[in-house]
């Protein structure tokens, strides 16, 4: 099974035009070094109901990884936990530690991992720095997840 993963920017700036998508960018150049397939990129506006809805989107019949960035930190319309957690049906507390201890500005983040149907969600920060740190920490198992959450075999 190839990895297949989407990318979802939350940025109110990137959305009217007046910042560049430099953490979409550098999730997507991860990804892809790592020899995984980003089949989708989308930009969505802060606020829990409009992740929630992209979300949903973006989940709806796919088996891989949907990685957010942006959006989990302590900002007023950071809320982009509050629009994950509402749209998952069980959340992965494991991975979102893990993300989390890889450098002490990862206890600012707020972000959630999750399943959603076949499909994992993951919550990384709105840096280049940080969402990259962060996904890193996680990559490796990412595809065991995969294929536990769609019941594909695997050698465990």
């Amino acid at each position: 099974m190839a990895l297949k993963a989407k990318v979802l920017t939350v940025s109110d700036g990137v959305v009217a035009g007046t910042r560049e998508d430099l953490s979409g960018a550098a999730l997507v150049t991860l990804l892809s070094s790592a020899g995984v397939e980003v089949v989708e990129t989308a930009v969505c506006s802060d606020g829990a109901s409009v992740v929630a809805a992209e979300l949903v989107r973006l989940a709806e019949g796919f088996a891989g990884v949907v990685v957010t960035t942006g959006g989990t930190g302590f900002a007023p319309r950071d809320e982009t936990p509050e629009g994950t957690r509402s749209v998952l049906d069980r959340e992965a507390p494991g991975l979102a530690e893990a993300m989390r201890s890889v450098n002490p500005l990862g206890r600012l983040s707020r972000g959630l991992a999750g399943l959603r149907a076949g499909c994992v969600i993951i919550n990384t920060p709105g840096s280049p720095k940080g969402c990259v740190e962060q996904l890193s920490a996680v990559l490796d198992v990412l595809e065991h997840a995969v294929a536990l959450a769609n019941q594909t075999p695997t050698e465990h």
